[in-house]
């Protein structure tokens, strides 16, 4: 987290928290939800406006994070921003290492040192387990997955997507949640 994020919560700490603001999909992508989209409907369905400014999107990778039950967010200064998520809290990118497995790097630019399962599921979406936590293997990436799973360095068991959130602790829509427990 940065050490600005730090002080502004030290500063403010107890300012609410936001939600349905923010959504990440499953390449990867941010998204801003205002309240005239999500009037117009639940994510991914309506996703919003694509966050392109790099700056913007390098910052809300350095303080992403989860909470204690599984919902993630991006810590605003000393707002909690949650994400909806369409898939899972990462979003793996794939690069090919000669003959091993293939480097795994989640969207938020951390590289995971390995993969600890690999799940299937009903739509054909590729999921990897790793000790960062479980992410979506982007699009563009699949044919180096095929190949690993080829190569028999990964074995995908087949899984319902509904159960993934379940096992790995992480929770799609926090403002749903959150609707629900006011």
């Amino acid at each position: 987290m940065d050490e600005i994020v730090k002080a502004a919560l030290k500063k403010w700490p107890n300012v609410p928290h936001c939600w349905g603001w923010l959504a990440l999909d499953a390449r990867g992508d941010w998204s801003m939800r205002d309240e005239r989209v999500q009037r117009a409907g639940p994510f991914p369905q309506v996703k919003g406006s694509r966050i392109l400014h790099d700056k913007l999107r390098e910052f809300i990778h350095r303080n992403y994070a989860a909470d204690e039950r599984g919902a993630w967010f991006f810590q605003n200064g000393p707002q909690r921003v949650y994400v909806e998520l369409e898939a899972a809290p990462f979003v793996w990118r794939l690069h090919a290492q000669g003959d091993g497995a293939p480097a795994v790097t989640s969207h938020t630019g951390m590289p995971a040192q390995g993969v600890d399962a690999a799940w299937l599921d009903e739509q054909g979406r590729l999921f990897l387990a790793t000790e960062l936590g479980l992410g979506i293997v982007h699009t563009l990436d699949m044919g180096l997955a095929a190949d690993a799973v080829e190569r028999a360095q990964w074995a995908p068991q087949e899984i319902a997507f509904a159960e993934l959130p379940r096992r790995y602790r992480y929770v799609l829509s926090p403002a749903v949640q959150h609707a629900a427990q006011a």
